[in-house]
């Protein structure tokens, strides 16, 4: 007899799940970044007041917002030519933004006092749009009631 165990193999990992977006969209595709857009703010596009062109510029900015702290500070060409539009486009629909509560755009100087980029401040977006949540909720669950009350049978059965 042997005192020589037995090597077991363990299995290996299945390392790290997809995400949906990455199931969806491919490896190649989802490499290259992503960006968390809340359906609330789609579906609400309207109720917030927000242009297409406008909601198209609120995507962009928040394709550039990495990380909460540091706020979004994209130059107006580029976000006129991601877009297909002019700089004055952008202008006009950031101060309706801003006008509207959603944006605040913050003017900055580089260390020679030259004009730089803004910063895009969207807070007012962020809170208008977590404002808007208890009311999909209360729409989710009247939805849910509804169907609830399709699926189930109501008083006594017949017995013919």
């Amino acid at each position: 007899m042997t005192d020589e165990a037995e090597i077991v193999a363990f299995p290996k990992s299945p390392g790290r799940n997809k995400s949906s977006t990455e199931r969806i969209w491919g490896r190649e595709v989802y490499r290259h970044g992503y960006v968390g857009v809340p359906s609330i703010l789609i579906q609400a596009q309207r109720r917030l007041g927000i242009s297409p062109t406008q909601m198209n510029i609120v995507v962009q900015l928040l394709d550039y917002w990495y990380d909460p702290s540091r706020k979004p500070f994209p130059s107006k060409k580029d976000l006129a030519q991601r877009i297909g539009v002019t700089t004055k486009t952008i202008q006009i629909n950031v101060r309706a933004l801003e006008k509207a509560g959603l944006i605040h755009r913050q003017q900055r100087k580089t260390a020679a006092g030259d004009w730089n980029t803004n910063i895009y401040h969207l807070d007012g977006l962020v809170a208008r749009v977590r404002a808007l949540e208890p009311e999909f909720t209360a729409e989710k669950q009247k939805r849910r009631q509804a169907k609830t009350a399709l699926e189930t049978p109501v008083g006594p059965r017949s017995s013919t």
